[in-house]
C-alpha cells in the first residue's frame, strides 16, 4: 500500500514538474530542479529511514511548512477539513446550534443559538455535557467534542447533561439541523432616534441582513445609524461590496484587486440601488476589525459617508482564493491585494520581505503614502484604517479579569438564573445593592486567587533583593507593601463594585436573553457606542469631522 501512495505522490510531482516546461520564464528550470530534488528526497526517506513513517503526515508537514513561509492566510485544506472551511465561509453547518467550551475542564454549554435544537430542547448556559451518544467525553479536546456534536441535519444525538440544581445527570435527545449563523447578531434602538447594528461576520447574506436591519430600524424611528464592525474578522469580498452598497449609491467603486495574474485585476462597484446614502452613519472599529470589515470601513471613510469611531483596524489588505487540488482537497492562497476608493492599500505587514529569523515587520511610517478622501481629507495606506475619532476600548482591572478567568462571574450567573424565573429587559436589568452584598458573601465562600501583576512585581522585587544581597535592608518596606496590597484586595469587591456589577449583570442577562441580550445590555456601558451616539446627535460636530 505504501508503495502505491509513493507512486501516486511521485506521479503527481512529476506531472507538476513537466507542466512547468510550457510556462516559460526564467525560473522554470529552477522549479523543475527543486521538484525533482523533493521527489527523490521523499523516496529516499521512505525507503531508508530507520523507522516506519507516515507518508500522508510527512507530505502534509512539508506542505504546511511551505505555505507558512508565505503568509498566515495561505493554507492547505484536506478533504477531511472541507466541511469546516465551508462553515467558515458560508456560516452553515449541521449540528445542535450551541457554543460548547471548557469551564473548569468541564465541557460546558456557553451559548445556545435561539431557535435551534439546543435552545428548543431546553439546554441552558452552564449545563455540563458528560456524554455524547453515551460516549464518555473525559480527556477529549474541544475540537473533538465539536466534531461529535456535528452531523447530518435530521440525525439524532443524545446528550447526557449535568445541570446546576439537579441531583442527577439526565439525557436530552436532539435532532440536528442545518445551522445558519447570522451575520447581524443583534440590531435595535440605542435611543429614540439612533439605531444600532452589530455585524459580526461577512458570510453569505451579510449584505441583505444589514439592509433588513436598517429598514427595520428606520421603521422604528431611527434617523441615525451606528454600524458596529469591532472584532469582525471579515469574510467574503462580494458581501463586503453588498454591505457597502447599503450606504453607498449604485455604481460607486468599492474595491479593486491587483495580483500577479491579469485575471485577478478586478474592480468591484456597488451593483444595486442604495438602501440609504444620506442617513448619518457612525462605524465602530477595533484592532480586530479586519479584511472585508476594513473594506467597508475604508469605503465609508474614503467617500466621507460617515464617521469612524474606535481604534485603528488590523490592516489586512490581501485577497484569498481557493484552488482545486487532487482528491477533493483545496489550496487557499493569497492571489492579490485590494485597494479601496482613495487608492490606498491598508495592508499593514510586509510578508514579502522577511528578517533572517523569519519574522516580518509592519510597513514603516516613512514608506506610507498619503491619499485623499472625496472631500479632501488626508488618509494613509499601509497601516489599517485610522478612525476619525479615537476611543480606546474599556479597560478593567487585572483582578476583575481573574474573577472572569476563574469562572466566578459565570458560575454566579448560573446560580442566580436557577433561583429567578425571569428578570427585567436586558438594558433595564440591574442588580440591587442587597443582591451585590449576597454576591460578595458568595465569593468569600469560594476558593479564589486574587493574584495580580502587583503580586508578581512584589515577588520579583523580593527575589531580586535576595539575589543582590540587600534583602535585609529592604525587608520592612517589602512587608509594608505586601500588607498594603492585601488591604486593597480585601476592599476589592467594594472598590470595583461598578465594574463587577456590570460584568455580573451582562452575564446574568445572557441566561435569559442569550447573545443578543448580552449585546443589548452592554450598550449603555460601551464608551465607543456612547461617543458615536454623541457625535451623531450633534449635527455640527458630525459635519465638521467629515469636512475638516
Amino acid at each position: 500500500m505504501k508503495r502505491i501512495v509513493i507512486g501516486v505522490v511521485g506521479a503527481m510531482l512529476l506531472v507538476g514538474l513537466f507542466s512547468f516546461t510550457w510556462l516559460g520564464g526564467d525560473n522554470s528550470f529552477e522549479i523543475s530542479r527543486n521538484l525533482n530534488i523533493f521527489t527523490t528526497l521523499f523516496r529516499e526517506l521512505n525507503t531508508h529511514y530507520v523507522d516506519e513513517i507516515s507518508s500522508e503526515e510527512l507530505i502534509g508537514d512539508g506542505i504546511d511548512a511551505m505555505l507558512k513561509s508565505l503568509d498566515p492566510y495561505a493554507a492547505y485544506i484536506s478533504e477531511s477539513d472541507i466541511e469546516d472551511y465551508r462553515t467558515a465561509t458560508t456560516g452553515e453547518y449541521g449540528g445542535i446550534g450551541a457554543i460548547v467550551g471548557k469551564r473548569k475542564k468541564a465541557n460546558t454549554v456557553i451559548m445556545p443559538y435561539i431557535g435551534y435544537p439546543a435552545h428548543s430542547a431546553g439546554l441552558k448556559i452552564g449545563d455540563e455535557i458528560l456524554e455524547i451518544d453515551h460516549q464518555n467525553l473525559e480527556g477529549k479536546s474541544s475540537t473533538e467534542i465539536s466534531e461529535l456534536l456535528k452531523g447530518q441535519p435530521g440525525s439524532e444525538i443524545v446528550l447526557t447533561v449535568k445541570r446546576y440544581g439537579k441531583d442527577k445527570p439526565f439525557d436530552v435527545t436532539l435532532t440536528r439541523s442545518k445551522i445558519t449563523i447570522d451575520n447581524v447578531m443583534f440590531y435595535g434602538m440605542y435611543d429614540e432616534t439612533t439605531g444600532f447594528i452589530k455585524l459580526t461576520d461577512f458570510t453569505t447574506d451579510a449584505g441583505s441582513e444589514v439592509k433588513n436591519a436598517l429598514d427595520s430600524l428606520k421603521r422604528a424611528g431611527a434617523t441615525k445609524i451606528i454600524l458596529d464592525l469591532r472584532d469582525n474578522p471579515g469574510g467574503l469580498l462580494d458581501e463586503a461590496v453588498k454591505v457597502a452598497n447599503v450606504f453607498v449609491e449604485q455604481g460607486k467603486e468599492v474595491v479593486n484587486t491587483k495580483g500577479k495574474m491579469a485575471s485577478w485585476n478586478k474592480t468591484y462597484t456597488t451593483p444595486y440601488a442604495t438602501a440609504d446614502n444620506e442617513i448619518p452613519l457612525a462605524v465602530l472599529t477595533s484592532r480586530a476589525t479586519a479584511s472585508a470589515a476594513e473594506i467597508v470601513s475604508g469605503v465609508v471613510q474614503d467617500y466621507d459617508r460617515g464617521v469612524l469611531v474606535g481604534t485603528r483596524t488590523f490592516g489586512k489588505g490581501l485577497v484569498q482564493a481557493t484552488r482545486p487540488l487532487p482528491y477533493n482537497a483545496q489550496l487557499k492562497i493569497t492571489t492579490a491585494k485590494y485597494y479601496i476608493p482613495s487608492g490606498r492599500c491598508i495592508q499593514a505587514i510586509d510578508y514579502s520581505h522577511k528578517n533572517e529569523d523569519g519574522s516580518v515587520a509592519k510597513i514603516p511610517d516613512s514608506l506610507k503614502v498619503a491619499f485623499k478622501t472625496s472631500k479632501g481629507r488626508t488618509v494613509y495606506d499601509g497601516g489599517g484604517i485610522e478612525p476619525d475619532v479615537q476611543v480606546s476600548p474599556q479597560k478593567f482591572s487585572n483582578l476583575l479579569y481573574n474573577m472572569v478567568s476563574q469562572n466566578l462571574i459565570f458560575d454566579y450567573a448560573t446560580e442566580y438564573a436557577f433561583s429567578h424565573e425571569e428578570i427585567a429587559s436586558p438594558r433595564a436589568f440591574k442588580l440591587t445593592d442587597e443582591e451585590y452584598e449576597e454576591f460578595k458573601g458568595w465569593v468569600n465562600g469560594k476558593e479564589f486567587n486574587l493574584s495580580s501583576q502587583m503580586d508578581d512585581a512584589i515577588k520579583a522585587l523580593e527575589e531580586m533583593a535576595k539575589k543582590e544581597k540587600y534583602y535585609d535592608g529592604m525587608k520592612p518596606a517589602i512587608e509594608k507593601l505586601k500588607t498594603k496590597v492585601t488591604t486593597l484586595k480585601d476592599n476589592y469587591l467594594t472598590t470595583f463594585k461598578d465594574d463587577i456589577k456590570f460584568m455580573l449583570e451582562e452575564e446574568i442577562v445572557s441566561r435569559f436573553y442569550f447573545h443578543r441580550g448580552m449585546l443589548e445590555a452592554s450598550l449603555d456601558h460601551d464608551p465607543a457606542v456612547t461617543e458615536a451616539a454623541k457625535i451623531l446627535a450633534d449635527t455640527q460636530s458630525y459635519s465638521k469631522i467629515l469636512n475638516q
